[in-house]
């Protein structure tokens, strides 16, 4: 074997766990914060759903409750 070859892989090869545990645990960290985020994701899309529907529920809600004051005031055309 060349002995640059030999002198490099000597000085690699001896570190060579620490560099995959590091590699291993920025995958890890990394996977572990988009589930953290696609946790909140999933929890702000349900606070958007329920205040959708409670903004549906009350715009009809206002909705009737103008239908039934117009049919309940009298017509101001003389008819």
């Amino acid at each position: 074997m060349n002995p640059i070859l030999e002198q490099i892989y000597s000085t690699v090869i001896p570190s060579a766990p620490y560099i995959i545990a590091a590699y291993a645990l920025i995958w890890v960290a990394l996977l572990v914060y988009l589930l953290f985020i696609m946790r909140g994701t999933k929890k702000a899309q349900a606070q958007m759903a329920l205040l959708e529907e409670e903004l549906a529920a009350q715009e009809a809600k206002l909705q009737s409750a103008a239908a039934d004051e117009t049919s309940a005031t009298p017509r101001q055309d003389g008819v």
